[in-house]
């Protein structure tokens, strides 16, 4: 069970260690690729809310779901893998994304054939319906991605449009990743659903904070260019709350945005002034807070069990961030 012996520092650095001195494939070439993207660093999130989820069901010794929560991490992963090069990224997390390194083919067949290595583990490890609900988050996940991909540069796109967005390409992931741990540890469905609601709000609350970010940070704290989202004619939320209500000079000037070829630093460093200035940032930041206010709540079938206090200080470290 989570105690002080067991803070989620200690899982962060039970996921590193297993991550540096239990992690590898069946292809050389993939785990060399893989764990170069491990090495840049991350949160890791994700693995930590599978340990959490066991955890906050009553879990013993969280170590036994380890390989279970390193997988969560290894979707993610892959994920960004093809991120980059559906963007043509040139780094991510301050280093050269996988395919500046590999190339092309070689990262579209690395993510590939890392989704088949983690169900195959999975599919063999973990009964019903864990592998289920892995599979459904992977097609959640691609369905966000292309629906992103349709609303790109839709000004009339809408709050609603975005959170399905960012509920299937993002929070989803952060849902499965804790509720797999709960079902893993034998939880009831209250205690599984608790944790599944607050991976759903807090997911698309970090998706948000990555969209302000994108636009408010630094490239050396990014890791990759700021206004990148921008660059890719993506429909963000600081965009969509800033043309709300917005006069019609300033929606003129995003259209003519949306519409051109224009993107050079000076063109987006402009853009980014007026999103703040007509409340883009502001707005978000308050939609930030409402969600993770949601995900606090939904918290309430877990009593007091510690990781109770772990997932809010989470939520809490990602509002305080912003």
């Amino acid at each position: 069970m989570l105690d002080r012996a067991t803070s989620d520092r200690d899982l962060h650095a039970l996921v590193e260690d297993f991550f540096q001195n239990s992690f590898a494939t069946d292809n050389a070439l993939i785990t060399e690729a893989v764990r170069r993207m491990l090495d840049a660093g991350g949160k890791r999130l994700r693995p930590r809310f599978t340990l959490l989820g066991a955890s906050a069901v009553g879990a013993g010794d969280v170590r036994a779901f380890l390989p279970l929560a390193a997988y969560m991490e290894l979707i993610h992963v892959a994920t960004l893998i093809h991120d980059d090069v559906v963007d043509h990224a040139e780094t991510r997390r301050g280093v050269n994304a996988t395919a500046v390194d590999f190339g092309n083919r070689v990262s579209v067949l690395a993510g590939d054939y890392l989704f088949a290595w983690i169900f195959k583990n999975v599919t063999a490890n973990y009964a019903h319906p864990i592998p289920h609900i892995l599979s459904a988050t992977l097609a959640d996940i691609t369905d966000g991605e292309v629906l992103q991909l349709r609303a790109l540069g839709n000004l009339d796109a809408t709050l609603a449009e975005y959170v399905e967005i960012a509920s299937k390409k993002t929070a989803r992931l952060f849902a499965s990743s804790a509720e797999c741990g709960a079902w893993a540890a034998g939880g009831n469905a209250l205690k599984i659903n608790a944790v599944r609601e607050f991976g759903l709000a807090y997911g698309v609350a970090f998706q948000m904070q990555d969209d302000l970010l994108d636009m408010t940070s630094t490239q050396a704290a990014l890791g990759k260019p700021v206004g990148n989202d921008l660059h890719e004619k993506k429909m963000t939320i600081p965009v969509i709350l800033a043309l709300d209500h917005a006069d019609r000079e300033f929606r003129a000037d995003v259209e003519r945005f949306y519409a051109g070829d224009d993107t050079t630093d000076e063109r987006i460093t402009g853009m980014i002034a007026q999103i703040g200035s007509h409340g883009g940032f502001d707005k978000t930041k308050a939609v930030i807070a409402d969600y993770l206010e949601r995900a606090k709540t939904s918290l309430a079938p877990l009593g007091n069990a510690p990781a109770r206090a772990e997932f809010v200080a989470i939520a809490d470290a990602l509002l305080a961030a912003v």
